[in-house]
């Protein structure tokens, strides 16, 4: 069967999102879990957990893996930090990210050896990607996967993951994207100037959102922060990528048309943006708006 192709657009991505209810509670609002943030690289795993925070999880549970993990986050409070033995043993989570700021050590393999096989919808990037290239074991377990994957590679970790160059993936980003996606049996979010978004049965999408303003650090850990946000609020994975993919460039567009960008645009201010940018999408103009 031929593949089905879409370009995103607004009216496609936002069709599941609907007013809250008056009596709405926090445990309707799913919970996340994000491991990362190894050594010199705890930011990242603070920005996904912020993104997934303000882009509605009711509740988000950090794990640190550096010695001595701090057990608050002093600008972000609502975040609740968790050794991994205690993220774990976590009952009531909804999706997992692993992978912002992670590191390749050996309680990073070891985390996400336990990941891949919950039960637990994952939301994958960054080094974690880099070690299921590196380790047949992994992306055997990733493969064999019931709950939802997505992989949220850019070209270099997708070439790690396909065993070519990174030159191969620019040269047929769709073809890449849905190589992927076919291997490792997950939607997969090749980033990038017209993200890819590509899913197991060949369908693959375009986002025509964002700006160069998003070729900053941290933008990635943003974008896996909101997608699991999204899954917790009861989307399905794929309606949570792609809204999550257009959501994240469409925040970024409206900084650069407030003036803000994109030179020096930063993780943080798309994330406060996209909070925005829901809301209005939610509840209709002049809500949640600047």
């Amino acid at each position: 069967m031929e593949a089905i192709t879409h370009l995103l657009n607004q009216q496609f991505v936002t069709a599941p999102l609907k007013p809250r209810p008056l009596d709405c509670h926090k445990g309707m609002l799913g919970s996340v879990g994000i491991i990362g943030g190894a050594a010199t690289m705890t930011g990242a795993a603070l920005l996904a957990g912020r993104a997934a925070l303000k882009c509605g999880a009711g509740r988000v549970y950090i794990t640190l893996l550096i010695d001595d993990a701090p057990n608050l986050d002093l600008q972000q409070p609502e975040l609740m930090l968790r050794s991994p033995t205690q993220l774990f043993e976590l009952k009531q989570l909804s999706t997992l990210v692993i992978g912002p700021g992670l590191g390749q050590t050996g309680a990073a393999l070891h985390c996400l050896q336990q990941a891949l096989v919950s039960h637990t919808p994952l939301v994958l990037d960054a080094d974690a990607l880099n070690l299921i290239a590196a380790h047949s074991a992994l992306a055997e377990s990733l493969q064999h996967r019931t709950a939802a994957s997505i992989l949220t590679p850019h070209p270099a970790e997708a070439a790690r993951l396909l065993g070519c160059n990174t030159d191969v993936v620019q040269q047929d980003r769709v073809s890449a994207a849905l190589a992927l996606a076919q291997r490792f049996r997950s939607i997969v979010v090749l980033k990038g100037a017209g993200s890819i978004c590509a899913l197991p049965e060949l369908n693959w999408f375009i986002n025509p959102t964002g700006n160069p303003g998003l070729s900053s650090a941290g933008m990635g850990d943003v974008l896996s922060g909101m997608i699991a946000a999204l899954i917790a609020q009861q989307l399905s994975p794929q309606q949570a990528t792609l809204l999550a993919v257009y959501l994240h460039g469409a925040a970024a567009d409206k900084l650069v048309q407030q003036g803000i960008g994109p030179i020096g645009l930063t993780a943080s201010e798309v994330i406060d943006e996209s909070r925005q940018v829901l809301n209005g999408w939610i509840y209709g103009a002049g809500v949640g708006q600047n």
